[in-house]
């Protein structure tokens, strides 16, 4: 004994083995209340007592799951000064380490965290407690997916679920799934993923780990965007905000839905304005008459688009307050850079650059390199509105040009530190709406960051993402009669492409424009070409050519 009075030990052993049951059973309202109703155990804790350090470590564990004690965290390892940790064992300078690591992951100090959370995995044996070893193995996860290391992150959250299964803690391991699903998604394995979120919600459904469940949703409504089903995405943030509700009306990841909802009715709000303009060029010729039929389905649309932005800056609004709070840099600045997008939408473009500078300082200060590309992506587009409008105005737009590409650069080099694909495919995909600008008009460095930015968006025909890359291709198109790719292959520079990898982009590049001149009839172009109606819809689909049902 190092000095525990005799009748505080047994007190002490019984309280960390009901937090360690609630973890385990991820029974999150029975152990909040455990932790309020006994706090003056760990408030009147000593440094050296027995099992001082391994209930800190458990502590921030709750912590993490959701309780509010961070600042009595802090404190608590302020205890445990130099002179004190001289004399503790292995075991418990390792719990103190995992509790630091834990800190340092809530302030988004994701290297530092890296460090605390790698020496305890290295003296794992020392420590001899699986229990917690997963939980820092998911940790570890955590913070790589945070840095865009999705492969290796993981590697760290398969293992802390198989460490938590054999231990036959279902509950801790579906929180891990929950990860993992994300992170399959990221690799592009959809199918995988939802499988996965699945049977983690299956789990969970059954206790009161609200922040968890409203995590799956918030994950279905990610997959959801990202497909370009907009409406089904907000149905699924806004059961994600009902959940985190029920542990706290001001829970950071409610901030971080709302923010995602937000970025939904935008995108929504973006179709809308095509259409609109689309209908605006469609009656130039020939204006609609006041009080036609036509003119009130516009102003209708027009109303719709003016209330979904006024929704989405209302839900940044809201998230904003949260942050406020709960200070968070990568949902702070996510917020920023979704205002800048409705700023942009509106022209206002000294709005939308403001806004995505200062979601890039705040980036900038956590090292946030996915977040610190999507601000340089953003302002790309920013400086590329501003191009055409001074090429349109008559102004010199050299200087914004010039910007355009800057920013663009140095998001395709940040993207590339990470395995965030999709932030990748944006950034090529942007370099090369740059390179085609009415500014620079360099169709073949355009064609070279498109064949780039389609390599990153297999298995994906619909979203945001794919529409922006078919944009990208009508433009490169538009800037010349021949394209790049074949005027390459006349001259024999086939790269290290395969003859069947040039006859699928030969097919993508001739089956469009045979359509058009038959009059966008598959029968024709199958008739005229010998090949199959299936084959014909196969490729206009793949090129996004033709509208889906």
């Amino acid at each position: 004994m190092r000095g525990t009075p005799a009748a505080a030990q047994p007190q002490v052993e019984e309280f960390l083995a009901q937090l360690r049951r609630h973890i385990a059973a991820r029974e999150v309202g029975s152990g909040i209340s455990c932790l309020r109703s006994q706090i003056q155990i760990i408030d009147r804790l000593d440094p050296l007592q027995d099992n001082a350090a391994r209930l800190v470590a458990h502590f921030a564990v709750w912590v993490d799951i959701g309780y509010d004690g961070l600042q009595r965290l802090n404190e608590l390892l302020k205890r445990f000064e130099p002179r004190y940790r001289s004399r503790l064992s292995v075991a418990d300078y390792i719990y103190l380490r995992m509790a630091e690591g834990m800190v340092a992951l809530r302030e988004e100090a994701m290297q530092p965290a890296i460090s605390h959370f790698d020496f305890v995995l290295g003296l794992g044996e020392e420590l001899n407690d699986e229990f917690l070893v997963a939980i820092v193995y998911f940790w570890k996860g955590r913070c790589l997916r945070r840095r865009g290391e999705y492969d290796e992150a993981l590697i760290y959250t398969c293992k802390g679920r198989d460490v938590a299964l054999k231990l036959g803690h279902l509950g801790m391991a579906a929180v891990m799934k929950v990860l993992e699903s994300w992170l399959l998604f990221q690799q592009g394995k959809p199918k995988d993923a939802a499988r996965i979120s699945h049977e983690a919600e299956t789990v969970l459904a059954e206790t009161d780990d609200y922040v968890t469940l409203g995590n799956i949703q918030s994950f279905y409504g990610r997959m959801a965007r990202r497909e370009g089903q907009y409406e089904k995405a907000i149905e699924r943030f806004e059961r994600a905000i009902g959940l985190y509700g029920k542990r706290d009306p001001q829970h950071p990841n409610l901030a971080r839905s709302l923010a995602n909802m937000a970025l939904a009715k935008r995108e929504i709000a973006v179709q809308l304005q095509r259409r609109i303009d689309q209908d605006v060029e469609r009656h130039r010729k020939t204006p609609l008459k006041p009080g036609s039929k036509g003119t009130a389905q516009r102003t209708e649309r027009r109303e719709r688009l003016n209330c979904l932005r006024r929704e989405a800056l209302q839900h940044l609004e809201d998230a904003s307050a949260i942050y406020s709070q709960h200070p968070n840099h990568h949902g702070a600045g996510t917020v920023r850079l979704n205002a800048a997008y409705l700023h942009l939408d509106n022209g206002d473009y000294e709005r939308a650059d403001a806004e995505s500078t200062s979601a890039y300082r705040l980036a900038q200060e956590k090292r946030d390199s996915i977040l610190m590309g999507r601000a340089r992506i953003l302002q790309c587009m920013i400086e590329n509105a501003r191009v055409e409008e001074e090429i349109n105005e008559g102004a010199d737009a050299g200087g914004h040009a010039r910007r355009a590409l800057e920013s663009i650069q140095e998001a395709v080099d940040l993207a590339k530190n990470t395995q965030a694909h999709p932030l990748l495919a944006n950034a090529y995909i942007w370099q090369g709406i740059t390179h085609c600008n009415s500014f620079f008009d360099n169709p073949d460095a355009a064609r070279e960051s498109y064949d780039l930015a389609r390599s990153y968006c297999k298995g994906s025909q619909s979203g945001h993402l794919w529409q922006d890359l078919q944009t990208l291709r009508s433009r490169i198109l538009r800037k010349g009669t021949v394209d790049p790719n074949l005027k390459a292959w006349s001259l024999g520079a086939v790269g290290d492409k395969t003859f069947q990898q040039i006859t699928e982009e030969f097919a993508d590049i001739v089956i469009p424009r045979v359509w058009e001149r038959e009059g966008r009839k598959v029968s024709r172009v199958a008739a005229r070409l010998s090949i199959s109606p299936k084959k014909v819809r196969r490729i206009l689909d793949r090129v996004g050519r033709r509208k889906r049902s």
